[in-house]
């Protein structure tokens, strides 16, 4: 699922601002739904919650890719190293 994701473009930078802007889409529909609606507080305390539970799902998904990321970053510096080695090595015989 991380590398689909990576393929469209998304990065671990955009999950972490994901989770950031769904804590203040969580505020803005607890405060919408305290003031605009005559449902009450428990009704405003329930949009909050809900919004705000997809917060760490994109923090964990940004780690996720973090690490992918760096994966993808260390397989290239190997790769990078062994083909220099390679060249530099003298042939034996």
């Amino acid at each position: 699922m991380i590398r689909t994701l990576q393929k469209m473009g998304l990065s671990s930078n955009a999950m972490y601002g994901m989770g950031l802007a769904s804590v203040g889409a969580s505020m803005m529909s607890w405060f919408i739904s305290r003031h605009a609606e005559s449902a009450g507080i428990d009704r405003a305390d329930r949009w909050g919650i809900f919004v705000g539970q997809w917060a760490p799902t994109f923090f964990a998904m940004g780690i996720a890719m973090r690490l992918e990321e760096q994966e993808e970053h260390h397989d290239a510096q190997h790769l990078r190293a062994a083909r220099e080695h390679t060249r530099t090595a003298m042939p034996v015989g």
